[in-house]
């Protein structure tokens, strides 16, 4: 039925007659599409209503990464009512593929990534974005309670002493001044545009859930990548060089960024376990075992104890039984 809708969208925004090509899809129910007519190149999104991903947002979040001179992808075309977008085409100078290619661009890449960030978090947010506290941000984390460990051992836990555990953390160690955080800040997610300037040259991609949050939230988001392993000197050469160029105290960014990182790895770890068992969504299990490395190495750090204790109660390790346990979900429930 959308299906309808879109040639009627392109021929609205002057793209009559435009040849259409399968460009991607994630873990939501948006999809992109690759369009062109003539020489002229867009990408089409196509968000359903309801889906959790809000056109507008990205074309209003977006309009305000522009004005900080940064790279997100030109509105041309919008119906944010049926939750369709036309937008500007960056390429496909993707941080991943690019890392693939050639891994020795990864300090380079990562560190313009940084500046990014510096730039945005330098500036004032937009208002009315949401602000999760302390409370809701643990909350949050419940999906690896409700849904990894429910489907890897069989029985719903407790997760309370967890999460209040992971609560506590939060407001003692990463509760600060808060700045606009794109929340998947990512290798995917980020384009190479070397023939623009300065960090007009990182494009910016998946940014329309946008809030406020804390400034070490997408440092955490890019340097524990779910999808790929960043290297131990690239992660501690860009935490060292964000903590000098925004002036902070380096032990206080470290404590805060573990705290953040095992926070946001629970949450993916629940995420991805609930695309599998409901969505059927299953190749994000894949990553299960990089996250849950992640996890553990955050709540390494000597301020976490108490949180790593609550965790190791509940969660089991994500071997190849528990996952495949989880991929079959579906299937033994129905």
């Amino acid at each position: 039925m959308r299906e309808a809708l879109i040639p009627d969208f392109l021929a609205q925004a002057g793209w009559t007659g435009a040849s259409r090509h399968w460009l991607a899809g994630d873990a939501s129910a948006r999809s992109y599409e690759r369009v062109a007519l003539g020489d002229q190149r867009a990408v089409l999104m196509d968000a359903p209503p309801g889906c959790g991903d809000d056109v507008g947002a990205f074309h209003r979040i977006g309009a305000h990464l522009a004005g900080l001179g940064l790279s997100p992808p030109r509105t041309l075309a919008l119906d944010e009512a049926q939750g369709l977008m036309l937008i500007e085409d960056l390429g496909d100078g993707i941080f991943a593929r690019l890392l693939e290619a050639d891994p020795g661009a990864e300090p380079a890449l990562y560190q313009a990534a940084a500046d990014v960030l510096l730039r945005l978090q330098a500036a004032p947010a937009p208002g009315g974005l949401p602000d999760l506290g302390a409370a809701d941000w643990a909350a949050s984390a419940g999906l690896a309670a409700e849904f990894y460990a429910h489907a890897a051992t069989g029985a719903l836990p407790d997760a309370a002493p967890m999460l209040q555990a992971l609560e506590d953390a939060i407001r003692a160690h990463a509760d600060g001044p808060r700045v606009l955080i794109l929340r998947d800040y990512h290798a995917e997610n980020l384009l190479w545009l070397p023939e623009r300037e300065g960090v007009a040259r990182v494009g910016l991609l998946d940014f329309q859930l946008g809030q406020m949050g804390q400034p070490e939230y997408d440092l955490v988001s890019l340097l524990q990548d779910a999808r790929r392993d960043v290297t131990p000197a690239t992660e501690a050469q860009v935490l060292a060089y964000f903590a000098a160029q925004s002036g902070q105290d380096p032990a206080r960014i470290g404590v805060a960024y573990a705290t953040l990182g095992a926070l946001r790895a629970l949450r993916i770890i629940g995420i991805f376990a609930r695309l599998s068992m409901v969505a059927g969504k299953d190749r994000y299990l894949a990553f299960l075992p990089r996250v849950w490395g992640q996890l553990m190495r955050n709540l390494s750090h000597p301020a976490l104890a108490a949180l790593r204790g609550q965790v190791l109660a509940i969660l089991p390790e994500p071997d190849t039984e528990i996952i495949e346990r989880i991929r079959a979900w579906p299937t033994v429930s129905r």
